[in-house]
């Protein structure tokens, strides 16, 4: 199914690319992961009642319009630039009418990533490489604060997983890989996910 048909079927317009106008910010530009990409990731990788999402630099909100949809879960989207977060509230309001028999809260906050405070309830964390290295550090740091808090199982997903990224997992904090998920048909071998845990 293509992008425009699942957007038309959720409800929303997350199509497109934005770039920062500030070249010194650290945040990467907004780019929607692939539907077809999140098929793929969602046939093996499973989310249950209990757990609640949390998408950094949510952009227009697919990924978290997508998993509240498929999974009927709470879920969280952080966005940092104004304009984005402006069209992910407005694509809110139009998902919601065609999903208010879901009961799940969907929750999307402005501003840093890591400024948002991890509640004790999120324990699914998903990336598209949204923001520098030095940023990542900061949200895994806020992480595992609020695992030290309360201990649960938390997992970090990678899409595109950077090595540095990647790096700080597995030299700077107690997450493990748990899963590698591979997208059929695609020959960019980069374009996978990572799944890493910390038990």
């Amino acid at each position: 199914m293509e992008e425009k048909q699942h957007d038309r079927l959720l409800n929303i317009k997350t199509r497109g690319l934005r770039e920062w106008r500030d070249p010194g910010v650290t945040y990467n530009r907004y780019e929607p992961t692939p539907y077809s990409a999140l098929e793929s990731l969602f046939q093996v990788y499973k989310l249950s009642k209990t757990d609640k999402m949390v998408d950094f630099g949510c952009g227009r909100g697919r990924v978290a319009f997508y998993v509240h949809n498929r999974f009927q879960v709470p879920v969280v989207g952080i966005e940092a630039n104004e304009r984005t977060y402006e069209e992910a509230l407005r694509n809110k309001a139009t998902y919601r009418l065609r999903a208010q028999h879901i009961k799940a809260p969907i929750r999307l906050v402005f501003g840093l990533a890591e400024h948002y405070e991890v509640e004790p309830e999120d324990n699914k964390f998903y990336f598209f490489n949204p923001f520098s290295v030095s940023t990542f550090k900061l949200v895994t740091a806020n992480i595992m604060t609020s695992v030290k808090k309360k201990r649960r199982p938390v997992d970090i997903i990678l899409y595109y997983p950077l090595p540095k990224y990647k790096k700080i997992l597995q030299t700077k904090t107690p997450f493990r890989l748990l899963t590698k998920i591979r997208i059929p048909r695609e020959t960019d071998k980069t374009k996978k996910f990572l799944v890493y845990r910390c038990r």
